[in-house]
């Protein structure tokens, strides 16, 4: 079985742990990002401390991506923010297929995607 890493925004962070737990379900390895809790702790950092949060964030989930076989982009309606779309430039760079969950307004982002893929069984299937 193929493992796949999950990009997406935080904003869909029960979305996207619900997306990962029936992938599992079907014996495909997920590397999830790390999504922290919300801005209330974010806000009591330190500017500095936040550069440092945000480049281990990064990192970790760039090596995610390069341990993954697949890449699928959780952008539910759309939306894909500045994380993502980095680090689906990432994923291109190291020659990754692309899966999204939905279509990307943004012609340069939508013709990165593989296929789109609108469920956890789908994408179990193409993995096979």
């Amino acid at each position: 079985m193929q493992s796949v890493v999950l990009c997406g925004s935080r904003r869909f962070k029960p979305k996207m742990r619900e997306f990962a737990t029936e992938l599992k379900r079907y014996s495909v390895v997920v590397f999830e990002p790390y999504l922290h809790s919300g801005q209330d702790e974010w806000a009591k950092l330190s500017d500095d401390y936040k550069r440092f949060v945000a480049l281990g964030l990064t990192h970790d989930h760039f090596y995610k991506i390069q341990m993954a076989d697949v890449v699928f982009v959780f952008n539910e309606g759309g939306y894909v923010g500045n994380s993502t779309t980095l680090e689906i430039g990432y994923a291109v760079a190291l020659g990754k297929p692309i899966y999204a969950l939905a279509a990307d307004e943004e012609l340069c982002r939508h013709v990165l995607f593989r296929e789109i893929i609108r469920s956890p069984v789908e994408l179990a299937k193409r993995l096979q």
